[in-house]
């Protein structure tokens, strides 16, 4: 073989080579309720046991903040926009309901390590997805982020922007979006 052909490589050797030795390796997933969160979780049970192997797998969730005000559109053949501020009680049934959702949703991922053999913990944080994650990177010393891909149309991702985009130029470790074929 030519010395300038390389081999295939997978994901976890290209992860082992590329990681600074001299600190822990720790990979951090994030998800919400979508299927290309869940997708991104199963690849990395199925793509990187090397690297989760000897440091417990980190599963991030974001809270997003409950809104204090609420706006609604009149009736169709009214032009007129309303706002309505929220009650304390409100707000604070909201928050409750999301932290109870995100709980939820850290424990049915943790199940599924747990039935791979993989250790996990568990992190949620309220905010607004794309600092939240960044900001759990740098909390927890995330060496590697994982986060599937939601495959936004171009329209959308314009409007909305993209959590994954924003963690990929924001993020202070390497980010892994993973895609899921259309097939």
């Amino acid at each position: 073989m030519a010395d300038h052909e390389q081999l295939p490589v997978s994901a976890d050797l290209a992860f082992t080579a590329e990681s600074d030795h001299s600190r822990e390796r720790k990979v951090m997933v994030s998800i919400d309720e979508s299927d290309s969160s869940h997708y991104a979780l199963m690849w990395v049970l199925d793509n990187l046991k090397e690297s989760i192997s000897s440091t417990p797998l980190v599963i991030f969730t974001a809270q997003p903040p409950a809104k204090s005000t609420y706006s609604f559109a009149a009736s169709l053949s009214s032009a007129r926009m309303y706002t309505v501020s929220s009650a304390p009680d409100f707000v604070d049934s909201v928050k409750e309901n999301q932290k109870k959702f995100a709980i939820a949703l850290l424990a049915k991922a943790k199940e599924i390590c747990a039935s791979r053999g993989v250790l996990a913990e568990t992190v949620t944080e309220e905010g607004d997805p794309k600092s939240a994650i960044c900001d759990a990177v740098e909390k927890h010393s995330i060496t590697l982020l994982v986060m599937g891909e939601r495959g936004l149309g171009k329209i959308k991702r314009a409007f909305l922007g993209s959590v994954s985009n924003y963690c990929v130029h924001n993020a202070k470790c390497p980010v892994l979006v993973v895609k899921k074929s259309n097939s």
